[in-house]
């Protein structure tokens, strides 16, 4: 197989924008980076094995005490009746079908993998999708940020049990992903989906290692795409003082599908065991297991559409590009109370001023998709690619105007 990035895409279809309301800021409960166990630091928080032990402990003696007195088969393996009980014969080793839960699994699982960070004092775990034959992986940035300025180890656990050691290829935080290399070759791939043919209520999988539990595959529907998110990493900081690390703001799938602490990175795959999102973030209402947030059915992904472009600049220049509209943006609500995204000021020569866009202008839509508030506009700017050419519809003085905007890389502009 080629070296080149392997993107098979799922049947093209129109994107339902679902509802793009920001997440609420006052009803108590936060984002979190599902993939975070340790902070360097800060002594690593030991797993809470004790009770989960406890609970495995309970379903094996309970097991027991069920099978007491009933006969499992016949010798002709049909079932036998015992003691009032009817029990199936052994199924023996049967592959699962490939059009269920456990066939889409079984086909995604070889290409997961567990990762984990070991720095002076703590640590960091979470998962990764290989994306490669010759040993690249992609996850997420805030699994490996440890381990961006050196002195730290990162191993690689695959789904076969082996480990190896793992190297930063590129990593870039404003889009929260990274891509890391082992020094293998031969590895099973995954398929890369397309997101723009979600739907809200499509089934789906989350495959990864939450709490440290290798291979965990979890089921659900994805409950709403074009959800903004904003997340930020306040105890990783790059830049030195009291500083926080870029923030970051995806245009993600929701999915009830159970996301906990160390599935950051991990995919999030539809019925075909195409990858369409990579795990990023969960919603809490607060702290759950060892003094992480845990799963309470609202989790999000970034849509794989965008981790591609990513994960193929990331391998081949170290870093990643960003689309840069040119404006500053404040939330803003009308006489309803719909919420908004008020244009506050505009870069001169910028895209947006070279354009036709103005202080003072109501953003409401980019391209079809709606936005309301200042993070959906944002975060649907940033599902785009620098060069992109991106319809922009804003109110001026009650009237609809639509502008055509060529986004560029904000690395490059002065604006």
């Amino acid at each position: 197989m080629s070296n080149d990035l392997f993107w098979p895409t799922a049947d093209a279809d129109e994107r339902d924008p679902g509802d793009t309301m920001p997440l609420p800021g006052s009803s108590g409960w936060g984002l979190d980076e599902p993939g975070r166990a340790a902070h360097a630091g800060e002594p690593r928080r030991p797993w809470r094995t004790t009770a989960l032990a406890a609970g495995l402990a309970a379903l094996v003696f309970g097991g027991v005490g069920v099978g007491v007195g009933a006969e499992i088969a016949g010798g002709d393996g049909t079932p036998a009746s015992t003691a009032g009980l009817t029990v199936a014969p052994a199924a023996g080793n049967v592959a699962a079908d490939p059009r269920s839960l456990a066939g889409v699994a079984a086909k995604v699982l070889p290409a997961v993998v567990s990762i984990n960070v070991q720095v002076d004092g703590g640590g960091d775990t979470g998962s990764g999708v290989i994306l490669r034959q010759d040993g690249y992986i992609l996850t997420n940035n805030h699994v490996i940020a440890a381990a961006a300025g050196g002195g730290a180890t990162i191993t690689v656990t695959f789904n076969d049990g082996t480990t190896a050691a793992a190297t930063i290829v590129g990593a870039d935080a404003e889009d929260d992903l990274a891509v890391i290399k082992v020094s293998k070759t031969g590895l099973p791939v995954a398929v890369l989906g397309s997101a723009s043919a979600v739907k809200v209520g499509d089934p789906v999988l989350a495959i990864g290692s939450p709490l440290g539990l290798q291979g965990t595959v979890t089921s659900g529907i994805v409950s709403s795409v074009n959800r903004p998110v904003q997340t930020s990493d306040q105890s990783q900081n790059p830049f030195g003082g009291q500083q926080s690390s870029p923030t970051t703001v995806i245009d993600a799938i929701q999915t009830d599908a159970a996301i906990n602490p160390g599935n950051s990175g991990g995919p999030l795959v539809n019925t075909e065991g195409q990858v369409i999102g990579i795990n990023s973030a969960i919603a809490s209402t607060g702290s759950s297991f060892g003094g992480q947030a845990g799963n309470i059915g609202v989790g999000f992904a970034i849509p794989v559409d965008q981790a591609k472009v990513v994960a193929q600049e990331l391998i081949t220049t170290g870093k990643a590009t960003h689309p840069l509209l040119g404006v500053s943006l404040a939330d803003a609500t009308d006489s309803n109370g719909t919420a908004l995204a008020r244009v506050q000021s505009v870069v001169p020569g910028g895209p947006a001023d070279r354009a036709g866009i103005r202080a003072g202008d109501i953003i409401v839509a980019v391209g079809d998709q709606k936005t309301a508030g200042a993070q959906a506009a944002i975060a649907a700017i940033r599902s785009h690619q620098p060069g992109q050419q991106v319809t922009i519809t804003v109110l001026r003085g009650g009237e609809r105007k639509t502008f055509t905007v060529t986004l560029v890389d904000a690395s490059t502009s002065q604006g």
